[in-house]
């Protein structure tokens, strides 16, 4: 299987991880289930890759994905550098426990 479908039709899930993505980006760390959070990772570490090239085709792609303008600019002009000689493995997983109303796996994805 090449992704999850985390319960959602296309465009809810589409739509949720790019809300999830702009969400990390602005605050640098969010709270939330588990499996969600793996596809999160794949997508923000790609993000990360796309700005560390730092072009305009890639500042333009970045803007297709990420809902807010200013998240882009923060990612390219802050967290790129930041990044620049790390290759990989931009973000963490911590797990919390378990949600008290599903018992759904809790973590916090945040940035390295």
């Amino acid at each position: 299987m090449a992704y999850r479908k985390l319960g959602r039709n296309t465009g809810h899930r589409r739509a949720m991880l790019r809300n999830l993505v702009t969400s990390l980006f602005r605050d640098n760390r969010i709270q939330t289930t588990e499996p969600r959070a793996k596809e999160v990772k794949s997508i923000a570490d790609k993000m990360v890759t796309l700005a560390k090239r730092g072009d305009l085709a890639a500042r333009r792609q970045a803007l297709a994905y990420i809902y807010d303008e200013r998240v882009v600019r923060k990612l390219f002009n802050d967290l790129a550098p930041r990044y620049a000689d790390r290759p990989g493995g931009y973000t963490r997983i911590i797990k919390m426990g378990y949600r008290r109303g599903d018992a759904a796996p809790m973590v916090i994805l945040e940035l390295v």
